[in-house]
């Protein structure tokens, strides 16, 4: 089934080695972040408050956990990587880190609030898995807010095929693109059922000091990110998926 609902997607593979290797040997080095602003913006759009469980699928270094246990709330984390979940409790000690794969979550059914997993199902094996992995442990009025890239964005893979002729590749051992139908499909399938769907750029700031402004003119396509807040949902770089556990979840 992954095979024919990723049908059409792009995906580039890189097979030296395993997954987990791999991505130990990122966390090694650069690591993987996103902005701060990203994680409080989340929070702050999917209502996480004190007193509420959340799971973060593929947590990496565990910038969202400590902001959300900033607030109260009691936070999990799951990553394949032991040197991301080392760094993840180094800046959240109560947090709950385990070493797992996003396709075999080790919770129970039903079991939280908010799942997140944010830039990794376009990473995984079988897509179609860990989304119903997500749609299994997410409580029945619970959200699921993930985000995955879109094929045709403007400010990452249009531009870069203008520039190279060739589709951006972040050098992870799988990726994948696909277009904002092609992801529901998917979703679907995976038993999550789409409420919202948002278009958005990384980094959505404008510049914030003269550094960065002087900066601005070796990545001219942030000159787009004004544009970037009203350009339609199917230009944007990246689809950002509110969904809820679907009425033919497994459970």
């Amino acid at each position: 089934m992954e095979q024919r609902l990723t049908a059409g997607m792009v995906e580039i593979r890189h097979v030296e080695g395993s997954t987990r290797s791999a991505y130990n040997e990122i966390y090694q080095g650069v690591g993987i972040r996103h902005p701060d602003w990203l994680w409080r913006w989340l929070l702050d759009l999917v209502g996480a408050s004190a007193g509420m469980r959340v799971l973060d699928v593929a947590c990496g270094e565990g910038q969202l956990l400590r902001f959300a246990i900033e607030r109260g709330i009691e936070a999990h984390g799951v990553d394949l990587s032991d040197v991301a979940l080392r760094h993840a409790l180094a800046g959240a000690p109560t947090a709950v880190a385990v070493t797992a794969d996003g396709e075999a979550l080790p919770y129970p059914d039903d079991h939280f609030d908010v799942v997140f997993n944010l830039g990794s199902l376009e990473h995984y094996e079988d897509p179609v898995k860990g989304a119903a992995e997500m749609a299994r442990v997410v409580r029945p009025d619970g959200v699921v807010c993930l985000h995955v890239p879109n094929t045709f964005g403007l400010r990452w893979n249009v531009l870069h095929a203008w520039r190279t002729g060739d589709v951006h590749d972040d050098g992870q051992p799988i990726q994948r693109y696909g277009t904002r139908l092609q992801w529901q499909r998917l979703l679907a399938d995976g038993g999550l059922a789409v409420e919202r769907v948002i278009g958005y750029d990384e980094p959505a700031d404008w510049p914030q000091s003269v550094g960065q402004w002087l900066a601005l003119p070796l990545h001219p396509s942030r000159m787009l990110i004004p544009l970037t807040r009203i350009m339609p949902v199917d230009m944007a770089s990246i689809y950002l998926f509110l969904c809820r556990k679907g009425t033919d979840s497994a459970q």
